[in-house]
């Protein structure tokens, strides 16, 4: 029994770390598409949208929720049509951007339905259980010798690629600054 017990545990393992990789690439997914869409919302249209979806009851926020998804899956089929065909950069990048937006609408969606979807009892359930189960594999993977290295690897290598992100997005991200700032003195000005 022992022997099978060690068996199944070093069979699982890579699963796990998968699993764990997979998670870890999904929140970091998350939390830059929630700053990236929290940005847009500052537009007037887009926020006047976010606050007819956060005042929406819990089944029309789920269907909302849900929405991107939905919206999505033509292109991902579309996509895996082209890579079948022999056109497979084009159809990865269209899945990867496919993947990329329809992260951040889902996490400015959650943020912006969270309230209303909690009141559906079985959604607030699948949620407290699935937020602990993340955490306790992401923590698993974090604890782990092999996460400290790659960790540390990327950690280097993140420096001067932020550093290059930053000074191309300098110019554009200031323009936007600026023109919502004219914006915000021509509402109050008039």
């Amino acid at each position: 029994m022992k022997l099978l017990h060690s068996i199944r545990r070093l069979l699982s393992a890579p699963l796990v770390y998968l699993a764990a990789i997979v998670l870890l690439g999904e929140d970091w997914l998350w939390r830059v598409g929630a700053r990236l869409t929290a940005l847009l919302a500052r537009l007037p249209p887009l926020a006047a949208l976010e606050r007819w979806v956060a005042a929406r009851g819990p089944r029309v926020a789920m269907l909302l929720f849900l929405l991107p998804a939905l919206a999505l899956l033509p292109v991902k089929l579309l996509a895996l049509l082209a890579i079948a065909r022999g056109h497979a950069a084009w159809g990865v990048a269209v899945i990867v951007l496919a993947k990329l937006v329809g992260a951040a609408a889902v996490a400015r969606l959650y943020t912006l339905t969270l309230p209303a979807l909690r009141r559906l009892a079985w959604f607030a359930a699948l949620l407290d259980w699935f937020l602990p189960l993340k955490a306790a594999y992401i923590s698993r993977l974090r604890a782990s010798p092999v996460w400290r290295r790659v960790a540390g690897a990327a950690a280097a290598l993140r420096r001067p690629g932020a550093a290059l992100l930053k000074r191309l997005l300098r110019r554009p991200l200031k323009r936007l600054r600026l023109c919502l700032a004219a914006r915000r003195r021509a509402r109050h000005s008039s």
